[in-house]
């Protein structure tokens, strides 16, 4: 009887030896496997999520109503992390295609800030609207395709064939060509000159 019950008590610490060096063994190796799996994945992740709100030559195109065209071109942008509509540019042109006279309105900057719901763009550093035989720079500027509306600010110059105009702000509607210039300051005046 001693001989059966020291042969099971062996027997059972045997098997319970086994079990425990099987089941750290295949643990340990699994946790291990994962855990070289988990990091380099981790890793690409935090890269990709950081990298993919950079996008590289970027080029919209979109319409009004009317048929009028606006194109924007950047050689880069970056998507708010905030607000995925909003895409901040580098080497931002734009071309807005008027149907009802043809006429193309170009304009660049050094950076621009883009709404891809509603189009609405603002350019900055080194503003400048080429425009028929019109050219007009500045440092800030606010375009809306709903409203048909350019308003360039701070340190604008307006030059044509015949003129040189500086001012503080300059509205221009696109469809109706109607241009406000004017002063923040009421008792200053826009200055003119003429070159021809």
């Amino acid at each position: 009887m001693k001989k059966k019950n020291f042969l099971k008590i062996i027997l059972i610490l045997s098997l319970i030896i086994i079990t425990f060096f099987v089941y750290s063994e295949y643990f340990k190796k699994d946790k291990n496997s994962l855990s070289k799996q988990v990091n380099p994945t981790t890793n690409i992740e935090k890269d990709a999520i950081y990298n993919s709100n950079i996008i590289k030559d970027i080029n919209y195109t979109s319409r009004d109503l009317k048929g009028n065209e606006y194109i924007l071109v950047a050689k880069e942008g970056e998507i708010d992390l905030n607000n995925s509509d909003i895409i901040f540019l580098t080497d931002v042109t734009a071309y807005i295609k008027l149907i009802k006279n043809s006429e193309l309105i170009v304009i660049t900057s050094n950076y621009g800030k883009y709404n891809t719901i509603n189009y609405d763009t603002i350019f900055s550093k080194n503003v400048k609207i080429d425009y028929v035989d019109n050219i007009i720079t500045g440092d800030y500027l606010d375009f809306s395709m709903m409203k048909n509306l350019l308003i360039i600010s701070q340190n604008v110059v307006y030059k044509n064939l015949e003129n040189i105009m500086k001012a503080d702000v300059i509205e221009l509607d696109t469809m109706t060509k109607d241009t406000k210039i004017f002063m923040y300051n009421s008792n200053e005046q826009v200055n003119v000159t003429n070159i021809k």
